[in-house]
């Protein structure tokens, strides 16, 4: 019986229960991290060869005869740019080379845009008084942190399903301090929903009050699918391309989840215009990006469909630990009409939404029962989850064994918290 229904008499029982199979929990001593979207050991050795990629000096020379040892190459290697332009759909001239961090390329789009200016006629940020990024929610946390740290005011947007609610951003961009939005379009962190047609179609044709509005566009999970069903995102740029907004748009991917987080490769993609301008302030920054990390990751991944067929062996780890945690959700908590979870297409998190109040103890008691998740609130600005209903679950990283022992310690907290709050109704 749902626990709303519950008579007082039924659910002081069934609090009593739920606090004495949560002791017997605590007593294993259970150490379990769930706190972030990592990959897991048996992920990571997926690509091993990384390491062997370059086994001499003779293989530290480009296409072109460029020996990368040494000093130059400020655009990267341009094999790997070549292989990122099939995967992405793009063309060449419009991606920009990294390090391993993508989100180190957007801290720093974000800070060039503060000191600089987005390079049109417009003054930099900093000389315009308080700006303000849209955040569509729940969303990612890093993304955030970002704006806060740039002392970038963040205004909440509501998520549909099908990405941002467009009425409300169409509404809120009308104010010229809004100077930005934060999209994760292809399998979001972490409700998983990936941007209908209509809604990139309404982000591609936006008339922002600012004219240096950028819509900074993370593809973190872009060839990230689980299935045989995947999920199918429009391509923004070709909607952009020749238009007024040919320049609003400033995308991100990275290798980090194919090959190696602790030493992957990052890009930006954008308009030429906008390369070429943020290629000249990086020379101030480095001389050339780390060329052989760049020419390793070309020889290793080969090929767009060498990168498929490794991204059909991530799934293959990945998808028996989500379908685990939603068969384990419809076990347990589908009689809890205030719960709901997604069930993703692709991306390395599920949305868990428990009843309104109790995010922040579910996590609590979660993590008092030796099982870590990501803390409550942080899928909202300020870490400030208006409803406390939020949780992200990510199920990538334990092992299988694990996650069979985690998943229903999570649900018993979901449920026990749910008790705990209604009984003291």
């Amino acid at each position: 019986m749902s626990y709303t229904k519950m008579t007082s008499e039924a659910l002081r029982a069934e609090l009593a229960s739920l606090r004495e199979r949560y002791r017997d929990v605590c007593a294993q001593n259970l150490s379990l991290d769930m706190s972030r979207g990592k990959p897991c050991t048996e992920q990571l050795g997926l690509s091993d060869e990384l390491l062997f990629a370059l086994k001499s000096k003779d293989d530290c020379l480009t296409a072109s005869g460029f020996d990368i040892r040494n000093y130059g190459l400020p655009d990267g290697v341009s094999e790997l740019s070549a292989l990122f332009a099939e995967l992405l759909n793009v063309s060449a001239e419009n991606i920009l080379l990294g390090g391993n961090s993508s989100l180190n390329m957007m801290y720093d789009t974000v800070c060039r845009a503060i000191l600089f200016g987005t390079y049109g006629n417009c003054l930099p940020w900093k000389d315009q008084g308080k700006i303000k990024f849209l955040c569509p929610v729940p969303g990612y946390d890093r993304h955030f942190s970002i704006c806060k740290r740039c002392g970038i005011d963040l205004i909440p947007v509501s998520l549909t399903g099908e990405g941002p609610d467009m009425d409300e951003v169409e509404e809120k961009i009308k104010d010229p301090s809004v100077k930005g939005i934060w999209c994760v379009p292809k399998y979001s962190n972490p409700t998983g929903e990936t941007y209908s047609d209509e809604t990139v179609r309404r982000i591609a044709a936006m008339h922002p009050a600012a004219p240096d509005f950028r819509v900074f566009w993370d593809l973190a999970y872009i060839i990230h699918d689980l299935d045989d069903t995947p999920d199918r995102l429009l391509n923004i740029f070709d909607l952009i391309k020749g238009t007024e907004n040919e320049n609003m748009v400033y995308a991100f991917f990275s290798t980090s989840k194919i090959t190696y987080p602790g030493a992957g490769i990052a890009a930006m993609v954008s308009s030429a215009e906008n390369i070429r301008h943020a290629k000249q302030d990086i020379a101030y920054q480095t001389i050339s990006p780390d060329k052989i990390n760049q020419l390793r990751h070309a020889k290793f991944l080969k090929n767009a469909d060498f990168v498929r067929d490794l991204m059909k062996q991530h799934a293959a780890i990945l998808k028996p630990k989500f379908d685990l945690t939603v068969r384990t959700f419809e076990r347990y908590l589908s009689d809890l009409s205030f719960v709901r979870w997604t069930n993703p297409h692709g991306g390395y998190f599920i949305s868990l939404d428990v009843m309104p109040g109790t995010a922040k103890r579910v996590a609590q008691l979660c993590k008092q029962a030796g099982v870590t998740l990501t803390p409550a609130g942080a899928t909202f600005p300020y870490g400030d989850d208006p409803q406390d209903q939020n949780l992200r679950i990510a199920p990538s990283y334990p092992s299988l064994a694990e996650m069979e022992i985690a998943v229903p310690v999570i649900c018993l907290c979901v449920k026990l918290a749910a008790a705990e709050k209604l009984s003291e109704q």
